[in-house]
């Protein structure tokens, strides 16, 4: 059984290996990883030119050469009233954030976050292709009843409020207006927070009014998501960008009840479509997190996959009752207390992906690790005694594990001795479950169990996957340094020391734990050191540094319980041969049958020498001199 359960965990193991390795989903590219050809077709048909935000954008036109613009067919010859005479950006810059826009369309070209850098050492851009593959930018507005206005007001030189605005203490207004002769006016409102919990949410108002009246809009969200890591390994869980939403969603009619989903580009259907009452709906990667909420408003999302190879990209238009008044749009990091500050009653923080099972023991892991990072001030410190804590708790169940694999380990002769007496025997043979018999017997006369050297330890795994889970989605580790060469926790090991370390601490470990003759069983566990190096030499180092701290904390515990259990007791079986020698050997020293011998007390005498015949005979002449009296 103990065999069956090992080999159980290995074969799982290399499952995991085989599919991330072979069958799993491609790395994720670099933001602003698009083919020379891609962008120089669309730069051509546009007209673009990277402007220092970095993007991609119309090239800016002198006054009185403002670019073209395409004018609804049904409204006939119109002149601009009020707009822009020349294109230009407008810079929004807080504690938090630098967002860039355009008066063209007044749509967001550019949201840097300042406190994540990327691999080039610039800010992290949740904006990474606007204007590139010929979708419209964040924050463009739809009017549902009319696709040739909606061209219009894309391509419409907005005027804003401010040429560009600096927030310290007080919230920010960014206005755009525009106006023609037709009786076209449009009027777009972005405000800002300067840091906090909110300085990652821009709220969006919009109004569209015609000679006709007010029209019906829906706002558009562009293709998404940057801040990707485009070094990690298949070896890593790695959450490609994808569109998520929780709320209750309407199903056959009938609204649903509360639910997060999460739909990968590859699956979404042209069109898709989702309508009901959600606390938040957006796009995510693995770090990042762009989505609005709408405060269970009555609405509906259509997602759209955009460029899924090799960007892997979502874009979605948002529609809701109330139009687009006063939006909220969280656009930042999915920290998973920074979400539940956003808005508590939004179910923010169900974006970061701990998993529906492992979330029971990665959210207090988490809660703990930043409680210690508050006094430590190291990440990599903080990992290590969380583990140290860890390991505290789990020790019974490691010292049970020891003390059940040594007594396991004193049986084996006794088991051998019962095995080779049955070695004759086929496995078919039903005379062999006498075998089993005589074994379970060994097991339950001892106080053995052969699982119970394995089943503690498997116990403490459900620990080291949340670690993994935590560790690999937490974004306060992306790019937190520990010491020397680790820069970033969060990605392997560029010199794979520590995971060598790792691995040869796991062989030293277990050459001190007792293990019993069965060479298939040796196999497996002197396999297991050398599967799980070759599998964390691309994990994070953070995770690295919890299974070598936790192996050398287990080097520790397992010097402690050979010293408190002392030496193994072998038990010396004789050969079937040797005893039958022996016993008759007994049997023909000794003819007088036991009873017989000892009087009938069942007890064999020491002595087998002749009978005191004399003391009877003197005690029966006091018997009788006694009588004669």
């Amino acid at each position: 059984m103990e065999r069956r359960v090992l080999l159980a965990v290995v074969l799982s193991f290399l499952v995991l290996i085989l599919y991330q390795q072979w069958i799993g989903p491609p790395p994720v590219p670099t933001d602003r990883q698009v083919s020379e050809s891609e962008v120089g077709t669309t730069a051509e048909s546009e007209n673009l030119t990277p402007t220092q935000s970095g993007v991609l954008e119309p090239a800016a036109a002198t006054v009185g050469q403002l670019p073209q613009v395409v004018t609804p067919s049904n409204r006939g010859i119109v002149e601009p009233v009020v707009s822009d005479t020349q294109l230009r950006e407008v810079v929004i810059e807080t504690e938090l954030i630098r967002a860039v826009f355009s008066n063209r369309g007044a749509s967001l070209l550019s949201w840097q976050l300042k406190e994540y850098v990327d691999d080039a050492g610039a800010f992290v851009e949740l904006v990474p292709l606007a204007g590139v593959l010929g979708q419209p930018n964040p924050f463009s507005l739809v009017v549902r009843e009319d696709p040739e206005l909606t061209s219009y007001l894309d391509s419409a030189l907005f005027r804003p409020s401010v040429e560009n605005m600096t927030l310290t203490s007080e919230p920010g207004v960014l206005v755009f207006d525009y106006e023609d002769s037709s009786g076209l006016r449009v009027r777009k409102a972005y405000t800002f927070q300067p840091a906090g919990p909110r300085g990652y949410v821009v709220s969006v108002d919009a109004s569209v009014t015609t000679a006709a009246g007010s029209q019906s809009l829906a706002i558009a969200w562009g293709p998404a998501l940057g801040g990707a890591r485009p070094d990690t390994s298949r070896m890593v869980f790695q959450q490609l960008p994808g569109a998520v939403y929780y709320g209750r969603a309407f199903e056959d009619g009938l609204l649903q009840e509360a639910e997060l989903g999460r739909i990968a580009p590859e699956d979404i259907v042209e069109g898709q479509r989702y309508e009901g009452q959600f606390d938040f709906v957006g796009v995510d990667n693995h770090y990042f997190l762009a989505a609005v909420l709408p405060g269970r408003q009555q609405g509906s999302v259509n997602y759209r996959a955009v460029s899924a190879d090799p960007h892997n990209l979502v874009q979605f238009d948002l529609i809701f009752e109330t139009g687009v008044e006063e939006l909220p749009f969280f656009l930042g990091p999915k920290d998973f207390d920074l979400l539940n500050s956003v808005d508590p009653e939004r179910n923010l923080s169900r974006a970061v992906d701990f998993g529906s099972i492992l979330g029971v023991i990665v959210v207090p892991l988490h809660q703990t690790l930043k409680g210690i990072h508050g006094f430590v001030g190291n990440y990599g410190w903080s990992i290590i005694l969380l583990t140290v804590f860890i390991n505290i708790l789990i020790f019974p169940l490691r010292h049970k594990s020891v003390v059940s694999m040594r007594k396991m380990q004193e049986l084996q002769p006794e088991m051998k001795a019962i095995q080779a007496r049955y070695a004759h025997l086929k496995t078919t043979d039903p005379a062999k479950q006498k075998m089993n018999q005589e074994v379970m017997e060994l097991y339950r006369r001892h106080g053995a169990n052969p699982a119970s050297g394995c089943l503690p330890m498997l116990l403490t795994m459900p620990i080291l996957f949340a670690f993994y889970r935590l560790l690999s989605m937490a974004v306060e580790l992306r790019g937190e340094p520990f010491l020397f060469w680790i820069s970033d926790l969060s990605v392997k090991d560029p010199f794979f020391v520590t995971p060598v370390i790792m691995g040869a601490s796991m062989v030293f470990q277990q050459r001190l734990q007792p293990s019993g003759a069965d060479p298939m069983q040796q196999k497996i566990m002197m396999l297991m050191p050398v599967m799980f190096t070759f599998m964390f030499l691309w994990a994070p180092s953070g995770l690295v540094i919890y299974w070598l701290t936790s192996n050398v904390i287990g080097i520790g515990q397992q010097l402690l319980t050979n010293r408190i259990a002392g030496p193994p007791r072998i038990r010396q079986v004789r050969p079937p041969a040797e005893r039958q020698v022996a016993e008759s050997t007994v049997s023909s020293a000794d003819p007088v049958p036991a009873k017989q011998a000892d009087g009938g007390e069942g007890q064999r005498t020491r002595d087998f020498g002749p009978p005191q015949k004399s003391g009877r005979r003197g005690k029966k002449s006091g018997r009788s001199k006694g009588k004669a009296r």
